[in-house]
This record gives structure tokens, C-alpha cells and sequence, in this order.
């Protein structure tokens, strides 16, 4: 029941991936001349302990998991994240907000819309 420490390299990294977010995997097989893999078979493997840009264009992350729950995804396996949502929320949170939209636009440009959302929580 060690807790160890695997590397991932990947090409292409998603950059919204931070320290903390969880990886998941999903073994794959090819199915008619496609890579497929099942949602039911998806499995978590742990949490993101660090994230390093290297030299050569490519992201190594380092994730921390159980190897008597889960093994290392294999060669080909979708990789997955997903964020805490106790930390990352889609609001705002506080009594005062500021914002400033600029143009750097030469031509004529219209602003659509703009929204927000206020809701009470103390008195």
C-alpha cells in the first residue's frame, strides 16, 4: 500500500491543469479502426503534486497515487482532470468588484453584452 510518485510527460497540456487537480485515465482499445475507451472503466489515479514546463516544448507532470488501488495509465490511455470544487468556483466571492474592458482594436468594434450576478449572502 505505497504511496508513490509517478511522471507523465505529455505534448499538448491542457493549461488550466494546476497543483491539486485530480488525473483520471481511461484504458483504451482499438474498435473498428478507432481508439475507444468506456466511461465505467475510468480510473483515478491521484492528484497533481507538480507541473514543469520542459526545454524541448513538452509538460511533465508528477501525480501521487496508491499502487494497490490503481496502476499507471499505458501508452495511448485518455487522460483526464478534474478540478476541486471547493477551491475553484465559477463566482466571485466578496463585497466589492471592479472591473475595466479594453480596446486595442483600430476599427469599429461593438460590445454585445455584459452580465453579472449578485446574490446576498449576509447583513
Amino acid at each position: 500500500m505505497p504511496i508513490l510518485n509517478a511522471q507523465l510527460i505529455f505534448n499538448n497540456m491542457n493549461v488550466s491543469a494546476q497543483v491539486g487537480d485530480i488525473i483520471y485515465y481511461t484504458p483504451t482499445a482499438p474498435q473498428g479502426g478507432f481508439t475507444q475507451g468506456a466511461l465505467v472503466n475510468t480510473v483515478m489515479l491521484g492528484p497533481i503534486l507538480s507541473i514543469t514546463l520542459l526545454g524541448n516544448g513538452t509538460t511533465s507532470i508528477i501525480v501521487e497515487y496508491d499502487d494497490s488501488i490503481s496502476s499507471l495509465p499505458g501508452q495511448g490511455d485518455f487522460i483526464s482532470f478534474a478540478k476541486d470544487k471547493r477551491v475553484n468556483t465559477s463566482s466571485l466571492l466578496g463585497y466589492y468588484a471592479q472591473v475595466r474592458f479594453f480596446n486595442d482594436s483600430t476599427g469599429k468594434v461593438e460590445l454585445y453584452s455584459i452580465g453579472s450576478e449578485v446574490s446576498e449572502s449576509s447583513k
